[in-house]
């Protein structure tokens, strides 16, 4: 074997080696890639208890309810399904009934989504493209506001 064959092949095994770590990793965070989970997603792949996700849909309008040290309840929508979600703390200046919403957390035993952060929209006009394509493929986008 010449210098110039071993070299190929050292770079051809090489490439292959990285070629299959690439994939392995794809694979294995597959899940995780995504940006967020629909109400319809978290019941469809019964999502374990304790696993870390994200939830995004709309907050359904009339299921907000504040106790006392900022504690609150609400519901998450894509129109089809319907999460619980508890929160303790303060909750963006933004956040209100009827609008994107994305929480993170995980989810209860008893199918209550315990979030540690929740994210609302920016601005009137925003709303997080996944929410907004989710809503859309369930047939509840109400459209640009203008």
């Amino acid at each position: 074997m010449t210098r110039r064959q071993r070299r190929l092949l050292l770079i051809g095994a090489g490439g292959a080696v990285i070629g299959v770590a690439i994939a392995l990793i794809l694979i294995t965070l597959k899940d995780s890639i995504v940006f967020f989970n629909s109400p319809t997603d978290v019941v469809e792949k019964h999502v374990a208890a304790g696993t870390r996700i994200r939830l995004g849909g709309l907050v359904k309008p009339g299921s907000l309810t504040r106790s006392a040290n900022f504690a609150v309840r609400f519901e998450v929508t894509d129109g089809n399904k319907v999460i619980p979600v508890a929160y303790s703390g303060a909750l963006p200046d933004l956040f209100r009934e009827g609008q994107g919403v994305i929480a993170e957390g995980k989810m209860d035993g008893a199918g209550t989504f315990e979030a540690d952060t929740i994210l609302a929209k920016h601005d009137e006009n925003y709303m997080p493209r996944e929410v907004a394509d989710a809503l859309k493929k369930q047939g509840h986008w109400m459209g640009e506001k203008k």
